[in-house]
């Protein structure tokens, strides 16, 4: 009988990192075609222009306008629904049974919104911390009590 492959993920709002493993004794190996990583980038960079001007609500004068969102929040929101799309269509082509999941806690709500449920039913574990730049060797001590390794 085969074992059953457990990905672990690892991700933050700009990274993802997948790792495979496939029973006791086998450690964790990274599954090269999933290491997404969108570079980081502040406010001030991703805003290219000043909000617009409206005229105030009480007045004549005008006033500058407000974002109505945070846009690192928006682009960070965007990259974790990208890596759960991934995720599901690797989930329908069998390529993991389950999945741990470690991540910075804002990434880890964001990513639990946009799971799809065949998804979900996979998730054994949730780890609400950014293991994103740990070496891999420095990983396995965090997953031991989850995985034989």
């Amino acid at each position: 009988m085969k074992p059953t492959v457990t990905w672990i993920l690892l991700l933050d709002g700009a990274q993802a990192k997948v790792f495979s493993h496939e029973g006791p004794g086998t450690g964790l190996t990274p599954v090269r075609d999933l290491m997404l990583e969108e570079e980081p980038l502040k406010a001030r960079e991703i805003m290219a222009d000043k909000p617009g001007r409206s005229f105030s609500s009480g007045s004549d004068g005008r006033s500058a306008m407000e974002y109505s969102s945070d846009p690192v929040d928006v682009r960070e929101a965007r990259f974790v629904k990208s890596v759960a799309e991934v995720l599901d269509g690797k989930r329908q082509q069998s390529a993991f049974g389950k999945l741990v999941i470690a991540a910075a806690p804002a990434a880890l709500g964001d990513l639990r919104a946009v799971l799809s449920d065949q998804v979900k039913a996979a998730v054994i574990a949730e780890m609400p911390k950014d293991l994103t730049n740990l070496p891999t060797d420095q990983l396995e001590k965090h997953f031991g009590d989850i995985l034989v390794l």
